[in-house]
């Protein structure tokens, strides 16, 4: 992971967006790029939230693929689970 990078405006478009995700919530890749403007997008979210230099302010835990399953996460699809299960267990 890179934290000196410059952001795109896509990317900027897409981190914007996660960070509007409510707490305990999930939204999918398709979501995100529908979202943005972009519909067609959902692949490119996904690089990019691979590259989220900010994953504690940007929840890109929060967002999954549009069959419900997990997708991936920067560290690992076990603590994206734990994180939305920790999450939900505080709203409910």
């Amino acid at each position: 992971m890179v934290f000196c990078q410059k952001i795109t405006l896509f990317q900027k478009a897409v981190y914007k967006a996660v960070s509007g995700i409510p707490f305990g919530e999930t939204r999918s890749y398709q979501w995100v790029a529908k979202k943005i403007g972009m519909p067609k997008a959902a692949r490119a979210i996904g690089q990019t939230l691979k590259k989220n230099p900010y994953p504690v302010a940007i929840p890109c835990h929060r967002v999954i693929r549009k069959d419900g399953s997990l997708g991936g996460y920067v560290f690992g699809k076990k603590l994206k689970k734990k994180l939305l299960d920790w999450e939900k267990s505080l709203i409910t």
